[in-house]
């Protein structure tokens, strides 16, 4: 369901891409991905949206956003909130919906195809509107996981859906295994 010749974009949700692919067994390939969607058309934009953890000295995903924004992505981050539940948990609070959807209807007005990259339900009355746009929305997520990482409602409004598990061999890589933890070298006597 892509043209050649149509101007596409992409917005991915970084965080639920990554729950998606870890629930199928990989990791995304971004250059992959990327080169993958310029194969299929006129790709305009990739966008990644993601929370960075504030006053945190590294981030583990520090490494992959520096590595986007160096390779052709659009980096779209915010401070995400560190805060304690009435439980007593520590939870952290990121949600990245608000910026996806405001840069995707900007955008609307210079593209024909938007692919969105997130199972999330709340992107519906997004797809919807760029829809009457005359912008055709794919959908990239899962159904194959347990439970299934896409909402209903999301893949019934999408023009077209994209099982993420059929796109492995194409922008996977297998998830690394720990490294074994190597014995210590033996010392010398003297």
């Amino acid at each position: 369901m892509f043209y050649k010749d149509e101007r596409l974009a992409l917005f991915i949700d970084g965080s639920n891409l990554y729950a998606a692919a870890k629930s199928l067994g990989f990791d995304i390939d971004y250059k992959l991905l990327r080169q993958e969607f310029m194969r299929r058309g006129k790709m305009l934009r990739a966008f990644y949206y993601t929370a960075l953890l504030e006053n945190d000295e590294y981030s583990p995903i520090r490494p992959l956003v520096d590595w986007l924004n160096y390779n052709g992505f659009t980096m779209v981050t915010k401070q995400a909130k560190e805060y304690t539940d009435s439980q007593g948990r520590r939870k952290v609070k990121g949600n990245m919906d608000i910026e996806l959807t405001v840069d995707a209807m900007e955008l609307a007005p210079r593209v024909d195809h938007i692919v969105l990259f997130s199972g999330d339900g709340d992107f519906r009355p997004l797809v919807e509107s760029l829809q009457r746009q005359g912008v055709r929305v794919s959908v990239v997520s899962t159904i194959r996981s347990q439970p299934p990482m896409i909402s209903d409602e999301l893949r019934r409004q999408a023009d077209n859906f994209i099982e993420l598990d059929e796109l492995k061999d194409v922008l996977g890589r297998p998830t690394r295994e720990p490294m074994p933890e190597r014995e210590p070298a033996a010392v010398a006597a003297p």
